[in-house]
């Protein structure tokens, strides 16, 4: 689990949106990333199949990303997987028990 806050002075803020600033799904997207990186290393090509966004973030609102690996055929969407596929991780980011936004990440 990883938690992280945008300060009000990021420089994404101030043309999303003039005057009421939300993160932009792009900035949460990158923390996710960030926090996969830092559990497994450096991961190369990535494809993002599968991302919702439910709510907004905003400026110094405290999120919490959580990581599920999926790495064997038992979580597979489709039986053609197997232990030698690229990793896969499905993520939720959270404000306090709140779901803003969900997905999987795939290692190209």
């Amino acid at each position: 689990m990883t938690e992280f806050i945008i300060p009000a002075d990021h420089p994404c803020l101030p043309g999303h949106f003039p005057g009421q600033p939300i993160v932009p799904g792009v900035v949460v997207l990158d923390r996710v990333l960030a926090a996969i990186e830092a559990q497994h290393g450096a991961l190369g090509a990535l494809r993002m199949p599968q991302v919702k966004f439910l709510q907004p973030l905003l400026p110094e609102q405290t999120a919490r990303i959580e990581l599920q690996r999926l790495s064997d055929a038992s979580d597979a969407s489709d039986a053609s997987d197997t232990s030698d596929a690229p990793p896969r991780w499905r993520f939720r980011v959270l404000r306090d028990d709140i779901l803003i936004a969900s997905g999987e990440v795939h290692a190209a």
